[in-house]
């Protein structure tokens, strides 16, 4: 059976369209909240909710997974202060406001 690709294009080839998540995801974690449209919005929060979840192990192999997507800066803060925060939680960590 034929299913469709996951994700959204954004009008970008994929390694612009990689690079624009990248730094979404970054400045979603540095300040913790962000404004964008509701498409980049729906499509970061996935990724953020895979690597706080990366984050709550804090093991060697997940430190390394982090850091070669993030900076030090953001993967040290991402360890140290958000993922504590959701570690009882199983999911729900990003939320989408409407403006």
């Amino acid at each position: 059976m034929h299913k469709r690709k996951k994700g959204r294009k954004l009008s970008r080839k994929r390694d612009q369209r990689w690079a624009l998540l990248r730094g979404l995801v970054e400045a979603l974690i540095l300040k913790e909240k962000i404004k964008t449209s509701e498409a980049k919005a729906k499509e970061i929060s996935g990724l953020a909710e895979k690597f706080i979840t990366r984050a709550k192990k804090a093991d060697l192999s997940s430190r390394k997974m982090l850091g070669r997507f993030f900076t030090p800066k953001t993967a040290k803060k991402l360890i140290s202060e958000i993922a504590p925060r959701y570690q009882t939680r199983s999911g729900g960590c990003t939320r989408i406001i409407k403006l």
